[in-house]
């Protein structure tokens, strides 16, 4: 077992592998050039680090014709990832760019399939305080009243229990310092956010826009202050 750990530790370790993952943390399937680019190496580099990656079933391909595309193998992953950045201290700000992206990734981001960042965790308090969940240790469990929101809401929660993998958990949120809705539920709520086109994603980063279109819907379905 402490072998197995080294080797992972081993792989994690790596600058290279970690920025693929990191980028890989968004949920979504990624070409070996795009990932190179994320990484800042050459797609011969990015493929190497990509094998062994692949060998450590810590990430997946899926072939869609000469074309292959890169994914975390599952969120189990992305939770371990971030467990591990909330004990990493963040690089110094060197630049009004990173200072910049650095305060998008904190507001809203994904974290694999569900909601994070400042949004994130206000809208998963805003669920607690009026009563619609309840957390018990490490998962939430919903209330009658929250089954009754999360319907007009247009979520189907039995769909949601029925999906081979955790109902709704807690995880602990790297910036906020705080837990955030995950799990089936917490991915059928991004997507509820994203069908109503209340969110949507910022190109080539894992960040998350509040369009017009959500500052209303959120302040008004989730009562939430939308600056922090």
């Amino acid at each position: 077992m402490s072998t197995d750990l080294f080797k992972m530790a081993s792989l994690i370790s790596d600058q290279s592998r970690t920025a693929i993952l990191l980028c890989l943390m968004d949920g979504g399937a990624h070409p070996a050039s795009e990932l190179a680019h994320f990484a800042k190496v050459k797609p011969q580099t990015a493929s190497f680090h990509l094998s062994k990656l692949l060998e450590a079933d810590l990430i997946s391909v899926e072939k869609h014709g000469r074309h292959r595309y890169f994914r975390l193998i599952n969120s189990e992953m992305a939770y371990v990832l971030e467990q591990l950045l909330i004990l990493t201290p963040e690089s110094p700000v060197r630049s009004f760019k990173e200072s910049r992206e650095q305060k998008v990734i904190h507001y809203a981001r994904t974290c694999y399939d569900h909601l994070a960042g400042y949004i994130g965790v206000q809208v998963t308090d805003s669920l607690i305080n009026q009563g619609f969940v309840e957390r018990e240790n490490l998962n939430f469990e919903v209330t009658p009243k929250g089954t009754r929101f999360f319907y007009d809401f247009g979520i189907n929660l039995e769909e949601q229990k029925k999906k081979r993998r955790t109902y709704a958990c807690c995880c602990l949120d790297w910036s906020e310092r705080q837990y955030h809705l995950a799990g089936a539920l917490g991915n059928a709520l991004l997507e509820k956010l994203f069908e109503l086109q209340w969110i949507e994603r910022i190109p080539k980063t894992r960040a998350i826009k509040v369009t017009p279109l959500g500052e209303t819907g959120l302040g008004e379905v989730f009562q939430i202050q939308l600056t922090p």
